[in-house]
């Protein structure tokens, strides 16, 4: 069915639709929060407050067509909340001196190159890359025009680029 029936129905009430909405954004939705965060756990997390949020207010969407953009930025925000629980955490985890770290990592030099990024180079590149967002609907989604968003992106995967070879 067409994501903007299942909204306009998910916001008259239909749980079936949010349901349907949740299946189709799951994925893209656990993505990004899980680059952006670089931590399963907390990417979890993320995704199930967006989806409780979502749900919570999906009455005040207000047009259907948009779903997918109203929804990430409930995920921003909530990756942004996770962002900060993290750092307070750090802030209060004291780290043994003799620390072995052996846990294999997933992609250690992608996130490593991500985390080179800005915070604001880094959602765009996610949104693009991860959640397959246009320019257009990127600059929509943080406030930008989709020429400083194809520009910013052009030069932060020119970044990565060179971290990685």
């Amino acid at each position: 069915m067409d994501e903007k029936i299942l909204a306009e129905q998910a916001k008259s009430g239909d749980k079936q639709a949010f349901a349907e909405l949740y299946t189709i954004y799951k994925d893209k939705l656990y993505r990004y929060a899980f680059f952006k965060l670089q931590n399963e756990q907390d990417a979890t997390d993320a995704v199930s407050d967006c989806v409780l949020e979502a749900y919570r207010y999906i009455t005040s969407l207000k047009n259907a067509q948009a779903f997918s953009g109203w929804i990430f930025k409930i995920l921003y925000r909530c990756c942004s909340r996770k962002i900060s629980e993290q750092a307070t955490r750090r802030a209060q985890t004291e780290i043994p001196e003799n620390l072995s770290y052996t846990e294999d990592f997933y992609n250690l030099e992608l996130s490593q190159a991500l985390s080179a990024l800005t915070g604001k180079e880094r959602d765009i590149v996610l949104l693009s890359a991860v959640a397959g967002y246009t320019s257009k609907e990127i600059a929509r989604l943080i406030g930008s025009k989709p020429n400083t968003v194809r520009s910013k992106l052009s030069r932060s995967l020119s970044k990565m680029r060179e971290l990685l070879e």
